[in-house]
C-alpha cells in the first residue's frame, strides 16, 4: 500500500478511532454532574469518516451533495467527507483502517477480492462510469477512436485506479492487447490539463468539470461518453455501474446501525437529484466547484444527469456486467464471488 505522511496517518487516525462500533451501543449515563441534554444528544450522534476520491468531481456529486442538503444531520450523523485524489488512495485508505466508508468505483471490490480483503458495497451512486474521453486537439486527426489507440499514451487517474480500468477495457474492446497503449498517471484538474497541454498524454480520460475546461482551452475534444448507460454500453460492451459506497466487511457487521443511516442520507440524496434540475443541484454546492463558469457546469452536469442512479441498488446483471469486462484484461478473477461485493440490505431498508 501506498505510504501515507505521519501528521495525514495521525490525524486520520484519530477519526477513525471516533468512528468504531461504539457508534452503534447504547449510550452509557452521564456521570454527575455532566448529564445536560446537549450531553446527550452529542453521545448519540454517531461519527462517520468518508473518504472520497476527487469531492469536486461531478461523479462524486453525490458526496457533497447529501451535505448540502443536511441529510447526515437529518439521520444522526457527525460526517467528516475526506477528500483524496483518487480511488485508489481511497481504497487504500478503507482497508488499511484510516477511514470508515469509502467512494470509488464499484469495481475496486472485485480487485480487492483478489488480493484477499474483502470491501463491501453498500449502495451505488452512478450507474454509469460518468468519465469523458477526451483526445488532444494536436492528436485529434490522427486519433479517432479507440480503433487509434494503439501506440497512444493513454492519461489516467492513477495506475490501479477505476479510470485505469476503464481504458483498458476500452482498449481490448477496441481488439488491442492491454499493453498495445501506454498509461500514464495524469491526475485530474489542472494536473490532467496540463499533462495534455504539454503532450505527456494524447488522449485521457477525465470528469466534469475538468472537461469543459479542457474544451473552452482548445485543449481537448470529446472522443467517447461514458456519462450515459447507452453511450457506456456501446463502448465497452454491456453496462458498468460506478461510483458506489464500500467499507470493510467487519465494520459494516459491527454497526449496522450507522451503516444503514448513511445509506438512508444518500438514498434521499438520489432520489432528490431526480426530481430537481442540474441548476438546483448547482445552487447547493460550494462557488469554487464551478471552476469559474458556473453556466458552464450546470451545462455539463445537465448532460449528464443519466450517470446518476436514481435509489442506490446495484443488480446482478449488472454486476456480471462488470467482472466479465474485467475478465478481459486481468487475471484471477474466475473465482470471485459477487456476493461478497455488494449486499442489498441497505438499501432495500432505506428509509
Amino acid at each position: 500500500m501506498r505510504p501515507r505522511t505521519t501528521a495525514f496517518a495521525v490525524a486520520v487516525g484519530l477519526i477513525a478511532a471516533a468512528c468504531g462500533g461504539a457508534a452503534n451501543a447504547p449510550s452509557s449515563s452521564p456521570a454527575a454532574g455532566t448529564g445536560t441534554a446537549k450531553a446527550t444528544a452529542s453521545a448519540a450522534t454517531a461519527k462517520v469518516t468518508i473518504m472520497v476520491g476527487g469531492l469536486s468531481k461531478q461523479i462524486y456529486l453525490p458526496n457533497k451533495l447529501t451535505e448540502a442538503l443536511g441529510y447526515f444531520k437529518d439521520e444522526g450523523l457527525d460526517v467528516t467527507l475526506v477528500d483524496e485524489p483518487s480511488g485508489t488512495d481511497t481504497e487504500t485508505e478503507i482497508v488499511s483502517g484510516h477511514a470508515d466508508i469509502g467512494s470509488g468505483s464499484y469495481d475496486h471490490t472485485i480487485d480487492l477480492q483478489v488480493q484477499g480483503k474483502v470491501i463491501t458495497t453498500i449502495a451505488n451512486l452512478l450507474q454509469a462510469p460518468g468519465e469523458f474521453v477526451m483526445v488532444s486537439t494536436k492528436k485529434a486527426d490522427t486519433i479517432k477512436s479507440p480503433k487509434d489507440f494503439k501506440g497512444a499514451s493513454i492519461g489516467v487517474t492513477s495506475i490501479g485506479s477505476g479510470t485505469h480500468t476503464l481504458m483498458r477495457a476500452m482498449v481490448t474492446q477496441a481488439g488491442f492487447k492491454v499493453e498495445d497503449a501506454n498509461y500514464v498517471k495524469a491526475g485530474a484538474g489542472d494536473v490532467f490539463i496540463t499533462a495534455m497541454k504539454q503532450g505527456q498524454i494524447d488522449v485521457g480520460i477525465t470528469t466534469q468539470p475538468t472537461v469543459l475546461q479542457l474544451e473552452n482551452q482548445g485543449v481537448g475534444k470529446l472522443l467517447v461518453d461514458l456519462s450515459k448507460p447507452d453511450t457506456t454500453q456501446a463502448a465497452l460492451g454491456g453496462p458498468y455501474p460506478f461510483i458506489s459506497l464500500w467499507a470493510r466487511a467487519d465494520y459494516i457487521q459491527n454497526n449496522k446501525a450507522t451503516v444503514q443511516k448513511v445509506v438512508n442520507a444518500y438514498v434521499k440524496t438520489l432520489k432528490w437529484i431526480q426530481t430537481h434540475t442540474a441548476a438546483d443541484i448547482a445552487a447547493k454546492l460550494p462557488a469554487d466547484y464551478y471552476a469559474g463558469d458556473k453556466d458552464g457546469y450546470i451545462k455539463a452536469l445537465n448532460d449528464s444527469m443519466g450517470m446518476f442512479n436514481p435509489n442506490g441498488k446495484l443488480s446482478q446483471a449488472a454486476m456480471d456486467s462488470v467482472l466479465k469486462i474485467n475478465k478481459a484484461f486481468k487475471t484471477g478473477l474466475d473465482k470471485v464471488d459477487l456476493s461478497k461485493t455488494y449486499t442489498s440490505e441497505f438499501v432495500d431498508n432505506a428509509k
